[in-house]
């Protein structure tokens, strides 16, 4: 058995959320549907990254602390089982911090500012250049959040998957340079040839992205277009309504890829 084995041989995962806000369909698509699915196979983890939270947020502790709480309710509504998952609050494993400053010191600054993921956030934030440093650290501290718990995969929205790429470099690196892994090993083998942690795989949802009701961005709660898991049926009818489908001429159909048909392929089974 592995090092990335749990109690009973199941294979391990780890994967979560950031408290900036209640979660929403695109979190349900893109990751939480599947982690509900893989709570019966495998020993999961589920971190609450309320630090990350402060990068965006540093003045803003009572929310952070709201929106943590917010969102175990949200994992619950969702069929996350407590009894057969664990979740955690970041803050509360020292060992997460302590591998974030030394995975620092495996990554470029460049190679962690080449994130495209990063620089979306950036963009779509309006950070421009006055980013705290602690930003682009954030984009490290996800590989010690990972790599703390020696998971063989993490189930992410599309978005997410250059961060995943980060940490499984500074996985391959740290096994080179500490445990002797020849750097053409398979990945697959890391672990068997002495390496300290896996090398772990993205296991990206059904529904990779899923566009808010804006009809432009990806779903998020900051650019306002977003449907939440706790929204009653009479505010999810409201918003349904607005949705953009662009523009549609009486003798042309209509765009079958605009994002209402993709909400009738992702939730209407028949």
């Amino acid at each position: 058995m592995s090092t990335a084995d749990a109690i009973a041989g199941k294979p391990r995962i780890l994967t979560g959320d950031t408290p900036t806000g209640q979660l929403h369909l695109g979190h349900w698509v893109g990751s939480v549907k599947r982690r509900v699915e893989l709570q019966h196979t495998h020993d999961c983890y589920f971190i609450i990254a309320n630090m990350h939270a402060y990068t965006t947020r540093l003045a803003k502790s009572e929310d952070i602390k709201r929106d943590s709480v917010a969102i175990v309710r949200d994992y619950l509504a969702m069929g996350i089982d407590p009894e057969k998952t664990t979740i955690f609050l970041q803050s509360e494993v020292p060992a997460i911090a302590e591998l974030t400053f030394l995975f620092a010191m495996l990554l470029p600054f460049n190679r962690v500012m080449r994130n495209p993921t990063l620089k979306t956030e950036i963009e779509t934030k309006g950070l421009g250049d006055t980013y705290s440093f602690g930003f682009p650290l954030y984009a490290v501290g996800q590989t010690a959040d990972i790599l703390a718990f020696r998971p063989v995969g993490v189930p992410v929205g599309e978005d997410q998957v250059p961060h995943l790429e980060l940490t499984r470099e500074v996985a391959r690196r740290f096994n080179q340079i500490f445990c002797g892994v020849d750097e053409h090993a398979e990945d697959d083998d890391h672990v068997k040839l002495g390496g300290v942690f896996p090398i772990p795989r993205a296991d990206v949802g059904a529904v990779g992205r899923l566009a808010g009701i804006d009809g432009v961005n990806k779903m998020s709660k900051s650019l306002n277009n977003a449907i939440f898991i706790a929204d009653d049926p009479k505010e999810v009818e409201k918003k349904v309504k607005k949705i953009f489908t662009g523009r549609q001429s009486p003798t042309e159909p209509g765009d079958v890829n605009n994002v209402l048909f993709q909400y009738v392929r992702t939730f209407m089974k028949a």
